[in-house]
């Protein structure tokens, strides 16, 4: 066991030191600390043979509950993760000889050491040998931690239970003290419950390197020109060797685009939401510069200290700063409420409470070199290489050629668009055909020349008169009276009518009435519109935001603007679906029961009111049994060249296939009934829709008896209705049409397939644990022991379920059939929903059992941590 060399055996035993050594530290109000909680750690280090800091700073006060977290990697004596946590001023400090784990199993081992100033938390480098720790230091993470419960009870009872929102760590974690521990010093660190949680995981799984340098603590430890082999790089492929500062280079802007497109040679970006800086890393010192030149290194501190963490010498970086909501959804009201901050202390407090990430998508200068020349895709390779895995600087991917598909995922996310680029584009000055930007509304950047006055009262304004440059003054371009605040209304209101007065803008549609009112144009206005009329006037404008990253002079006219908008995504194939040319339907496909291929025909036409919704959007796989279920079949993901163009295909890649392939989505009768015709007994789909394939609509939990008892499967599907009942999920039940029960839980496509596929997980061991007996998640059949199958890993990407309502390729010709709750019991036969009683079934309930499957939208998180209370109780 590795603390920083001797912190565990030395803790306690020290005087406490004087603080006037290094002046006197702080709480997070700004409180004098008393000497002792700092003595102990100025006792073991000396102010001349170590760079790590002494405290007498505060790090910023906690916002709602939040505080600040690091842990830092270390390579002491022995390597070992040092867990930090802000509490009454300090750093309270644990090292973890094998770090934090996502899997619960892995009870970590945390020595408690001595309490660590505020400012340690960004202290990253060499420990000099013969100094106390002598050894590289990483910040392996950092964020905010929120106790769930009293912190200073928690510390005394020797149980502390918080959350914890880093880049790395996510999630509730516990530290509790063991009870053999003699000095109190031993404690044991536990990630709880929940959809961080990860039961395969380990520590391993997590990024190794530094958030801020990029570096692991090897490569900071074993030192040397971090940037050699890029040097060589840059000029290898002919970059000129040229200094570059961020403060003299004119960004390259993209123009419009009113439609989304797909385009060999062409990368696309994600478009953020936020403000759009040059950022620069010179000899240990970070600048942020905006696009019209001002300076806001200081407004966004977490950003500027991982610019200095960077362990090169020059680099100029092109980007956008943004600031996400609870979701990660980049908003630019929150970027807004960042970037009005402009004291030093406040910016840091900010940080903690509305944490900002620079997203890099331009590499513009390395080391003495001019890259602006180079191809795009070659300058981001060299940006993907400088940067941290994770961190406050993070790498903006790019997919290759297939913009549409990336637009129509972005939008579904609600982010702002994404931005189309020639991957062998130079870097130019100015706006460029070579990067086009396609958002989800059109707009524009304006300048504001004037407003209305209200109609009532003296405050505020009606609407704002815009204008655009044109030549050498200003055009006017219509008015905006939406999209405002009352807030801003009085703040806009009182800034306009401190403007001096100025003459109107020229145009044809200027008005001149008794409450319009002009002033000099030194505001700009961001506004969405439909389009601009032949007198050059928006038409059905809404205000958007405040750009102050922009001045009045760049607010030009787009040719774009004039264009017409596209007409809206059809979610049908362009032409109308045919009638469907049956064949062979009198073939036997149940020779024993009497079935032919028109039955089954006869059967989905019958059902297809309660089939389909649960087959719209969604890729399908077909199985297909041409003579029957006793013939040859074959899976088909792939559409047949001889299919008709009026069913609607998706191309998704199959990492089964290694290649992208057509599927079908079978979302109307006549599509339904020419895939029956094709000799398609079941229907196999996916968990997720075509416009959010990344998001499953539900978690299945497949209850599989193979030789155990049937009412073995009723017991363990009864369980999991009491469970989920209690914790507040809905629950929804159906037969396999095999030998067992479908138990679907509704996502309301909130999470990730992995998400998904962990709370199953978490089910399915509640499940086993409570009924050894009878379950198991043994995958292979001779460990089952005859237990019921619980299988969870059917939740994951591109897996399938068999459809509801769907025929079974088995004797009786059984049926995936939905169910009420109450008809799970030991009176339950599969056997007995099949192709004929089904129809009848719903003819009489007429209601899908399954109804809220696909549009619930349940409380997870309030789910999860419901869970986690019974699982420990």
């Amino acid at each position: 066991m590795a603390p920083e060399a001797g912190e565990a055996k030395n803790a306690g035993g020290s005087a406490p030191a004087d603080d006037s050594e290094a002046g006197t530290a702080r709480d997070s109000a700004g409180r004098p600390v008393e000497a002792g909680r700092l003595g102990e750690y100025r006792a073991k280090r000396s102010p001349s043979g170590t760079s790590e800091p002494f405290g007498g700073e505060s790090a910023g006060e906690a916002y709602g509950g939040r505080r600040l977290f690091v842990v830092q990697k270390h390579s002491a004596t022995a390597l070992h993760w040092d867990l930090r946590l802000e509490l009454n001023g300090v750093l309270v400090s644990w090292a973890v000889p094998k770090g934090p784990s996502p899997n619960q199993a892995d009870k970590r081992l945390a020595v408690h050491v001595e309490d660590h100033p505020l400012e340690y938390a960004s202290f990253e480098g060499v420990i000099p040998e013969g100094n106390y720790g002598a050894g590289a230091m990483i910040v392996w993470d950092r964020g905010t931690w929120t106790p769930v419960e009293d912190p200073d009870a928690g510390m005394k009872k020797g149980k502390l239970l918080f959350d914890l929102n880093g880049y790395k760590l996510r999630g509730r974690w516990t530290l509790v003290r063991t009870k053999g521990s003699d000095d109190g010093r031993h404690w044991l660190l536990i990630k709880e419950r929940d959809a961080y949680q990860d039961p395969q995981g380990g520590t391993a799984d997590y990024p190794d390197d530094s958030i801020l340098s990029g570096l692991t603590v090897e490569q900071l430890g074993a030192g040397g020109d971090f940037g050699a082999a890029l040097r060589e790089r840059c000029a290898e492929w002919g970059a000129a060797e040229a200094p570059v500062r961020a403060a003299t280079v004119q960004v390259m802007t993209a123009e419009s685009s009113d439609e989304p497109f797909s385009r060999e040679g062409w990368v696309f970006e994600i478009k953020y939401d936020g403000y759009r800086l040059l950022a620069e890393s010179s000899g240990g010192a970070a600048s942020l510069v905006s696009r019209n030149g001002n300076d806001l290194t200081a407004t966004f501190p977490e950003v500027a200290r991982a610019l200095r963490g960077l362990p090169y010498r020059t680099l100029v970086m092109d980007g956008e700063v943004v600031v996400a909501d609870d979701e990660g959804i980049p908003r630019f009201g929150l970027m807004q409420k960042r970037g009005r901050i402009v004291r030093q202390d406040a910016a840091e407090r900010a940080a903690l409470q509305l944490p900002a990430t620079y997203w890099a998508f331009d590499l513009l200068a390395f080391e003495g070199h001019d890259l602006r020349q180079l191809p795009l895709l070659k300058r981001k390779e060299l940006l993907s290489q400088v940067l941290p895995t994770v961190g406050p600087l993070r790498y903006s991917e790019h997919i290759a050629e297939r913009g549409k598909e990336m637009f129509g995922r972005v939008v579904e996310l609600g982010l702002e668009g994404v931005v189309g680029k020639q991957a062998d584009s130079p870097y130019v000055a100015g706006r460029s055909r070579a990067w086009l930007k396609v958002r989800q509304v059109r707009s524009g950047d304006f300048a504001i020349h004037g407003f209305t006055e209200p109609k009532s009262g003296t405050k505020g304004f009606g609407a704002l008169h815009l204008a655009l440059r044109e030549g050498d003054g200003f055009r006017y371009a219509g008015r905006v009276g939406t999209g405002f605040s009352e807030a801003l209304l009085k703040e806009l209101g009182d800034r306009l009518r401190a403007l001096p007065v100025a003459k109107p803008p020229r145009g044809d549609d200027v008005p001149a009435t008794e409450r319009d009112r002009w002033v000099s144009p030194e505001l700009v206005a961001e506004v969405e519109f439909k389009e601009v009329t032949e007198s050059k006037v928006l038409r059905q404008p809404a205000f958007m935001r405040l750009r102050h990253d922009k001045s009045p002079e760049e607010c030009v006219a787009s040719s774009e603007w004039t264009r017409a908008l596209p007409e809206p995504a059809q979610p049908i194939s362009p032409t109308p679906p045919q009638p469907v040319p049956f064949s062979n339907l009198d073939k036997p496909f149940w020779p024993e029961d009497g079935y032919v291929k028109g039955d089954l025909v006869e059967y989905y036409r019958a059902v297809s009111p309660w089939l389909l919704p649960h087959l719209a959007d969604r890729p399908v796989v077909l199985t297909r049994y041409p003579d029957g279920i006793h013939g040859k079949s074959f899976f088909q993901k792939n559409a047949p060249d001889h299919a008709p163009e009026w069913i609607r295909r998706i191309r998704v890649y199959s990492e089964g296939s290694k290649r992208e392939l057509d599927y079908f989505v079978a979302e109307d009768l006549e599509s339904l009934l020419w895939v029956a015709n094709s000799g398609s007994i079941p229907l196999h789909v996916w968990h997720s829709r075509t416009a959010d394939l990344g998001r499953p609509d539900y978690c299945v939990l497949d209850l599989d008896p193979k030789e155990a008892p049937f009412a073995e499967v009723v017991r363990i599907a009864l369980f999991l209705k009491e469970v989920c009942d209690e914790i507040g999920l809905p629950a929804f039940v159906k037969t396999s049409g095999s030998t067992g029960l479908h138990v679907m839980l509704p996502l309301g496509r909130q999470v990730t397939y992995e998400q998904s596929r962990r709370l199953g997980n978490i089910l399915a061991l509640a499940a086993v644990r409570e009924m050894p007996d009878v379950a198991t998640v043994a995958r292979r059949p001779e460990q089952r022991d005859g237990k019921v199958y619980v299988d969870f890993v059917q939740n994951g990407h591109g897996r399938l379920i068999v459809a509801p309502y769907c025929v079974r390729p088995l004797p009786g010709a059984p049926v995936s059939a939905p169910l009420e709750w109450g008809e799970v019991n030991g009176d339950l036969a599969i056997a007995d929903h099949h192709i004929k009683t089904v129809p009848e079934r719903m003819a009489r309930r007429k209601t899908d059992p399954l109804d809220g499957l696909l549009s619930m939208k349940p409380d997870l998180g309030r789910s999860l941590a419901a869970l986690q209370l019974i699982l420990e109780g």
